[in-house]
């Protein structure tokens, strides 16, 4: 969108959670602690919305014209290498219910596999991480919850092994319900005994 914003000679709001009017907007800052209002004086306005910010809408089928252009001719500034998807019979992360989530007290990525994967296979849960597990190498960067990774809005959140910080918090909108341990191996064994 930055791209899109710079070729229309526009500025860009970014992570937009709430529309005050056509040219109001607000946006979360501060890790997500604080609410901006913005305003811009431009006719024309590029935004990106948070994912969560917003309740879905219902469908009811859409009557979108669709313009066929002709093949814009290449400029050589960027280029599509692949595209690959992930899969997974877990719900998606960032519209899971319930999401099981690990951090880097796990100290390894077969500690992901051994604690989290059952426990969140058993809840039917998405799997996420803390960025410190991600950097760490345990898992993927796609499983990162947190202000630089997946925002999610779940039902229930179980964090194992996750200091809690801002940022990490920040990816979450408001929780109904939380678990949140700095499990030993030990502790983690039996909340998995528990649940089994």
């Amino acid at each position: 969108m930055p791209r899109v914003a710079a070729l229309l000679d526009v500025s860009m709001l970014s992570e937009i959670s709430g529309v005050v009017d056509a040219q109001t907007f607000e946006r979360p800052i501060y890790a997500g602690n604080a609410t901006a209002t913005v305003k811009t004086s431009e006719d024309k306005v590029v935004l990106t919305v948070r994912t969560t910010a917003f309740d879905p809408v219902a469908s009811e089928g859409g009557s979108a014209t669709v313009e066929t252009i002709d093949n814009v001719q290449e400029t050589g500034k960027a280029s599509f290498v692949n595209e690959e998807m992930a899969k997974s019979d877990r719900p998606e992360l960032t519209s899971a219910g319930i999401v099981v989530s690990g951090g880097r007290a796990l100290a390894n990525g077969e500690n992901f596999t051994k604690y989290i994967e059952p426990l969140a296979d058993k809840l039917g849960a998405a799997v996420g991480a803390s960025r410190a597990a991600v950097d760490a190498g345990y898992v993927p960067n796609d499983m990162q919850v947190g202000q630089t990774g997946k925002i999610v809005a779940p039902q229930l959140y179980i964090a194992a092994g996750i200091s809690g910080a801002i940022q990490h918090l920040a990816g979450m909108k408001i929780l109904k319900s939380s678990l949140r341990s700095t499990m030993t191996q030990k502790r983690l064994s039996l909340a998995l005994l528990i649940i089994s």
